[in-house]
């Protein structure tokens, strides 16, 4: 890493504390998270995400899920996290707005997730990918669960230089205060580069995955599997 560089440090890998439940649901940060939400559900849409069963790994209080069965009548969803307050936050949410009977929301660990393979017509998952200590692990797990001919689609945070963080989380984040917006710099401080997340790739079942950058904020990865392959 050069001296222009942000090193990555690593944040926790389960948001488990109420306090940081609740500041990531909140109405106030939900404003401005809404909004980038909703570019990944137009993303997930586009790749043919309508229909059959979506896991979203990470899915925290469920709200891309919602956001997906609300556009997407004939999709099923189900939610793993590793925090019992996000599964209760996004079961509660799921039930308030009469999705639950297409909604499934499990407390689950995305390196050892308790499907069997080709399990899912669709895999998804949104800044989970900073928390992550196995990320090989993971991204392995998501091809063995997807049914040939699927697709997985992540997106998540990108790591700014060193020079640009400080400016990166005060522009970034101005919709952001108090616990949210301490969250938010710990959270673009653990996010990969373009360059570690294809290293990542690399390593894993998904090396043919196609990076992808989403404005200065974001990056991701999407991956077609073939129909002819087998779990």
């Amino acid at each position: 890493m050069g001296w222009l560089g942000l090193r990555r440090t690593p944040e926790l890998e389960v948001m488990a504390a109420a306090e940081e439940v609740d500041a990531y649901a909140s109405a106030a940060a939900q404003k401005y998270l809404g909004a980038i939400d909703d570019t990944l559900v137009e993303q997930a849409l586009a790749l043919g995400m309508r229909s059959g069963v979506l896991l979203d790994v990470g899915t925290g209080p469920g709200n891309i899920p919602r956001k997906l069965l609300r556009r997407a009548p004939a999709l099923h969803v189900v939610g793993v996290d590793l925090s019992p307050a996000m599964i209760r936050a996004a079961r509660e949410a799921a039930r308030h707005e009469g999705l639950s009977p297409r909604a499934s929301f499990l407390l689950a660990d995305a390196a050892r997730l308790p499907f069997a393979a080709a399990s899912f017509d669709s895999v998804i998952s949104n800044s989970l990918l900073h928390h992550l200590t196995q990320p090989a692990a993971v991204f392995n797990e998501m091809a063995r669960v997807l049914k040939p001919g699927g697709r997985i689609l992540l997106r998540d945070l990108r790591r700014p230089g060193r020079l640009a963080f400080r400016f990166h989380v005060a522009w970034f984040g101005r919709y952001y205060s108090g616990l949210m917006k301490t969250l938010y710099a710990n959270s673009v401080r653990a996010a990969y580069t373009g360059p570690e997340l294809r290293r990542l790739l690399d390593r894993s079942r998904l090396a043919a995955a196609q990076v992808f950058f989403h404005g200065r904020t974001h990056l991701g990865f999407i991956w077609k599997g073939r129909k002819d392959a087998g779990p």
